[in-house]
């Protein structure tokens, strides 16, 4: 298995689970062309895809799902929360869901997470296949004790570190914004993010990519300090999804491979 973004931050994101027999798109919040460019510059034929997940209808998370569906006749899996917000409309195959389902696509099994986030019924998604696990966790205010127990002991786990709290606290955004991102219903912090890290199984952890970053209120310098004083082992084994270019594929490898080293 191996996992690729095509960007991730407040202008878009998508993330590409690329499985032995089975292709994934996790959201796609980027206009059709842009979605082709850059999946180009992956080597990736957006045609081959045989799925696109849908964490919730926030458009940086959704705009482009509905076009890319319809030029290849995707299905496209999302709660049914999301199917209701209207900002799906036109997708040709729909299957709907409830938030804490599981599913099989094409030999990988998808387990759809509900989160704390202000959208219909957002969920979050861990996908394991191939022997392997992947999570991909962004756009949550809160770490709930469902959340820690879902997303344990991944082998990539793509993680939200959008905002150090003193940035957003003396930052450019109005009070209100300020407020929602902050908040319970928003979007972690980086000692949030952390504090997660620090309660979960990451013995089998080959890479963390930290994700979501806001440009006005994070700093790479400020995450990988935490990080460097929280959880030093990390480090090595940490990357960066961003927004213009997201991250390369990373190879997931067995334990086999692993205990050779």
């Amino acid at each position: 298995m191996r996992v690729a973004s095509l960007g991730s931050g407040s202008r878009g994101n998508a993330t590409l689970v690329d499985g032995a027999q089975t292709r994934l798109l996790i959201d796609c919040g980027f206009g059709l062309r842009d979605l082709k460019a850059r999946a180009e510059r992956l080597n990736f034929d957006l045609a081959s895809l045989d799925a696109v997940l849908v964490t919730h209808e926030h458009s940086d998370h959704a705009s482009g799902v509905a076009a890319l569906a319809r030029r290849y006749d995707i299905p496209v899996y999302l709660s049914h929360g999301t199917a209701n917000s209207g900002r799906l409309d036109g997708c040709p195959h729909m299957r709907c869901f409830n938030a804490d389902s599981s599913f099989d696509i094409g030999g990988l099994q998808v387990d759809a997470i509900a989160v704390p986030h202000d959208a219909r019924e957002p969920v979050q998604f861990r996908v394991a296949g191939d022997g392997h696990t992947v999570g991909v966790l962004t756009d949550l205010g809160s770490i709930t004790a469902h959340v820690r127990a879902a997303f344990g002991a991944c082998e990539l786990l793509v993680l939200e570190f959008n905002h150090d709290r003193d940035m957003l606290r003396t930052g450019p955004y109005p009070p209100t914004l300020k407020r929602r991102v902050g908040g319970d219903w928003g979007h972690l912090a980086n000692e949030q993010a952390v504090a997660l890290l620090k309660a979960v199984d990451l013995s089998l952890l080959q890479w963390l990519v930290v994700a979501h970053m806001s440009d006005k209120n994070n700093a790479r310098a400020r995450v990988e300090a935490l990080l460097g004083q929280e959880l030093p082992a990390v480090l090595p084994r940490l990357l960066w999804a961003d927004q213009n270019d997201g991250f390369s594929w990373l190879d997931l490898v067995s334990e086999d491979v692993l205990a050779a080293y």
